[in-house]
């Protein structure tokens, strides 16, 4: 299974492509997508869109990530990050690619064992998890961390259905989260 983590941005929207062969997790491709602050909001929401469909058409992943929206000091910040994400979603909705979303604390948990983990401490456990040769930066990083978590999650996920199938239910709950399978 291929996966493509999305820490979304205005300014940088960071990406991380890994496969994931039973346990094992391994390194594919991470960077950033870059929009020109002298740009217009739809020209910015534009290069964010075709650089999503870009790697999606490059790296064909079977399933995409992304982190979700907390709510900053700054409503106008919130609102651009918004806008920025919901130019990610659609270009994956328009690839037909599977997605799910991940709050930051679960993201952390998930890559570093707990959820209040500075970025320093991501970015090392995302070099260590995928071994990689040098640190990555802080916007792959975090791409990269999202989809280390799905990997993560998707099993957890998969047994949970099997195991509610087995049972005659097709109904299940993670954490108040009704699933349905």
């Amino acid at each position: 299974m291929k996966i493509l983590g999305i820490d979304p941005g205005l300014r940088l929207t960071g990406f991380g492509v890994i496969e994931k062969n039973g346990t094992r997790l391994s390194y594919v491709a991470s960077g950033v997508i870059k929009t020109d602050n002298r740009d217009d909001l739809p020209t910015r929401i534009k290069t964010l869109f075709e650089g999503i469909a870009e790697i999606t058409a490059t790296h064909r992943p079977n399933h995409a990530a992304i982190e979700k929206v907390f709510v900053n000091v700054n409503p106008q910040s919130t609102l651009l990050l918004g806008q920025a994400r919901g130019a990610a979603i659609c270009a994956l909705v328009q690839a037909q690619m599977p997605l799910s979303e991940y709050t930051a604390l679960q993201i952390k948990k998930a890559v570093v064992g707990h959820g209040r983990a500075q970025k320093s401490q991501v970015q090392d456990m995302v070099k260590r998890l995928l071994m990689l040769a040098g640190t990555p930066k802080s916007d792959a990083a975090d791409a990269l961390g999202v989809a280390i978590c799905h990997a993560n999650t998707y099993d957890v996920v998969q047994s949970l259905q099997k195991a509610a199938q087995t049972q005659g239910s097709s109904t299940f709950r993670i954490r108040g989260r009704r699933l349905v399978g």
